[in-house]
């Protein structure tokens, strides 16, 4: 099928792409510094078809080295660039590590790109561009008025990639995920929601939600995202695109389905709203369909149920 990078290849998001590629065909070279992925996240797959470069990509001249060396004149049809801050927590806590990593990252990136001539590249953006929707669900025309300094790298991060796309005939797509969950989310003070109740429920502690509950999210499953991924690789369409289940699901609605598929259940404890929070999300997908050819298959109780026996089997830690 053709080789392709990916970098945060090892991390969440990264790794359920990497064996959908492996299993169409493709031979991957996974870019990571390992800051927050895991060897183990890529286990079997590694010195067959998938081959790891360690390297940080806000780093531009270690990355451009070793790009260099390790693909000599190897031909790549598409760049998957996942490696980033993906926590608006840890935005907000460690400010410049962001900007390096989401900003300056893409950048390299792109100017990697560039320099070997490789013209497809999908870019992992984020719905926190939109910031609070004016219109539910949210559609690609919605204006881009970010909430938090996540949110801001992201969409510096879209407008790197159109630029490129005007001035150098770079063929880029945006796609910007909802929130994505599923087996092998990242555990730790920076975790998503789903993750944090599912540990909750694991070890009978109380959840905290932020809020009164009744905020709303779009949840899509990560096989679903690693789908749009491969489509995104193969399709020609240059310009954002939403990455989502296109249902509305409260805080409070999330945790009881867990609950419910867990059999287990404590009382959450609610505190204030957190700073850069919106109230309602939920995405149109229908351009998704219409340039890729992709819709999610995965219900979120199936996905919920697929992600409780994943953490529940092996003992999820706060």
């Amino acid at each position: 099928m053709g080789t392709v990078m990916v970098t945060g290849g090892a991390g969440f998001i990264g790794s359920h792409t990497v064996e959908l590629l492996v299993d169409e065909g493709y031979d991957v070279i996974v870019v990571d510094n390992l800051s927050s992925g895991s060897w183990s996240n890529l286990a079997g797959l590694l010195n067959g078809p998938v081959k790891l470069v360690k390297v940080d990509v806000a780093s531009w001249t270690s990355l451009w080295s070793r790009l260099k060396t390790s693909l000599r004149d190897q031909e790549i049809d598409g760049i998957i660039h996942l490696a980033a801050v993906v926590s608006i927590v840890e935005a907000r806590r460690r400010p410049w590590k962001t900007l390096r990593v989401n900003v300056e990252g893409v950048a390299n990136i792109l100017e990697a790109a560039r320099r070997l001539d490789i013209e497809r590249i999908i870019f992992a953006s984020s719905a926190a561009v939109y910031g609070e929707p004016r219109q539910i669900p949210i559609a690609e025309d919605h204006e881009l008025m970010p909430m938090n300094l996540y949110g801001e790298t992201k969409l510096m991060g879209e407008r790197l990639l159109w630029r490129y796309m005007e001035d150098y005939g770079l063929k880029p797509i945006a796609l910007r995920y909802f929130n994505v969950y599923g087996p092998k989310m990242r555990p730790g003070p920076y975790s998503g929601v789903v993750y944090k109740f599912i540990s909750a429920v694991a070890s009978g502690s109380q959840p905290i939600i932020y809020g009164d509950g009744r905020q709303t999210r779009d949840f899509i499953y990560v096989r679903d995202v690693a789908s749009a991924n491969r489509l995104a690789l193969e399709s020609r369409y240059t310009g954002p695109v939403n990455i989502g289940s296109g249902r509305e699901t409260s805080v409070l609605e999330l945790y009881r389905i867990i609950c419910r598929l867990a059999g287990r259940c404590m009382d959450p404890v609610f505190r204030p709203p957190r700073k850069g929070d919106i109230s309602r999300s939920t995405a149109s997908i229908g351009l998704a369909y219409k340039v890729l050819g992709w819709r999610p298959v995965t219900s979120l109780e199936e996905g919920l149920k697929a992600t409780i026996k994943y953490y529940i089997g092996q003992g999820a830690k706060q």
